[in-house]
């Protein structure tokens, strides 16, 4: 192994202005790649070494051709990029378009002035000061996570996050969901636990309810970006350097575009109602509110859409949206002050400004012609992300903050 680098030496690249995020992410899958390459047998180096120069061609190739693709695309009005960020004193902001939509619909129905916080939060019913982070992948959850980590410091509450497994499994047994209920409730408050699994009733038992939190993404944009998340060169690397024995993926599987794979009916992108699949499915974000059962396992089924609504109206103090930051932020502020109090301004000024957080700049766009085919098949997950939508909406319009301007 060592006549392969010997005299390469490693030195960090030096440039005269920062790196743009895509070169940043090449150049850390590049020495992901040199600390694996160290570590292997030369048989599977051989392996790996092809592998990953097939990637970075196929990957190149692509970089050219999403270039040209997003020339197609038409910019969106300059008004919708810009509603719902942050200016640069922190003040009150204007609302998102869904913000507004859901003012007008409850002013028409009168129930505008009925509104109050108190009602929408069901912070008040935890009987632990624990909040519970049962994290779905791909909805800007690790943003959240970092969020907290340095909240943590600011508001001085504990950080406890599960640790990477080997094979992720997020429904559990009842003899692990016991278990878990206990570890989440071995923490000493305030604290906040994080993990990928489905949602877990400590209450069911014998624990203290938690405080729940989680968010949401429009499903068709979450399911590209986990499909693309998964062939991230980064991704398998890093999973190959936490578990050497693992195999290495195959390349044709790598250069999958998942345009190809929704028009020529492969499995991984079918999606077919009432299919049941392995229980680390991670299509759909309504089994992380669903629950652990049965019913929570068809696809784009009525039973699992109903149980997680439940789950989130009678659980879940918040749910954000990825693409309401903002509204999610000043909702957690409000609802969660003990653990979010100042969240707003250390993701605008600090996480988002500074540390993007994992974006894939690999990802090229998808037409809208595949993601309706898509959506097609995805008729309940798109009505559960418009649940959670609503449901943010009316917590931001309880807290009376467009009085306020």
């Amino acid at each position: 192994m060592s006549l392969f680098f010997q005299d390469r030496p490693e030195e960090e690249p030096k440039f005269q202005t920062k790196p743009s995020l895509e070169l940043q992410q090449k150049i850390t899958a590049y020495k992901l790649l040199l600390s694996v390459y160290r570590k292997l047998r030369t048989s599977d180096l051989i392996a790996l070494m092809a592998i990953s120069t097939t990637l970075f061609l196929f990957l190149h190739t692509r970089d050219l051709n999403t270039k040209l693709k997003e020339m197609e695309v038409k910019l969106q009005p300059e008004d919708e990029i810009l509603t719902n960020h942050l200016s640069e004193t922190g003040n009150y902001q204007p609302e998102s378009h869904g913000v507004r939509a859901m003012m007008k619909l409850l002013q028409s129905t009168g129930e505008m002035t009925n509104l109050e916080p108190i009602r929408l939060n069901n912070t008040r019913k935890a009987q632990q000061n624990i909040i519970f982070f049962n994290r779905v992948p791909k909805v800007g959850s690790q943003t959240l996570m970092e969020l907290l980590r340095r909240l943590s410091m600011k508001n001085n509450f504990g950080f406890h996050q599960d640790a990477v497994q080997r094979v992720e499994t997020i429904r559990l047994p009842p003899d692990d969901q016991a278990d878990l209920s206990a570890l989440v409730s071995s923490y000493e408050p305030p604290g906040v636990f994080i993990k990928h699994v489905v949602f877990t009733n400590l209450s069911e038992y014998g624990y203290p309810e938690p405080i729940y939190i989680n968010m949401v993404r429009d499903p068709v944009e979450r399911v590209i970006s986990w499909y693309y998340y998964v062939r991230a060169p980064w991704y398998f690397v890093e999973r190959k350097i936490m578990f050497p024995d693992l195999p290495l993926p195959n390349p044709k599987w790598l250069k999958k575009d998942f345009e190809e794979c929704v028009l020529s009916g492969d499995r991984e992108c079918t999606y077919e109602a009432g299919e049941l699949r392995d229980v680390s499915d991670h299509r759909r974000q309504s089994m992380f509110f669903c629950g652990h059962h049965r019913d929570c396992l068809p696809f784009n089924s009525e039973g699992a859409l109903e149980k997680a609504k439940r789950a989130v109206e009678q659980h879940y103090a918040v749910v954000g949206v990825l693409e309401d930051l903002n509204t999610t932020l000043t909702v957690f502020e409000n609802y969660i002050p003990r653990f979010f109090k100042g969240a707003g301004n250390i993701y605008w000024n600090e996480i988002s400004r500074y540390n993007p957080i994992n974006k894939n700049s690999f990802k090229p766009p998808v037409s809208e012609k595949v993601k309706d085919i898509v959506r097609r098949n995805f008729t309940k997950e798109i009505e559960f992300f418009q649940f959670c939508k609503q449901r943010l909406n009316k917590q931001y319009l309880a807290l009376k903050l467009h009085n306020k301007k």
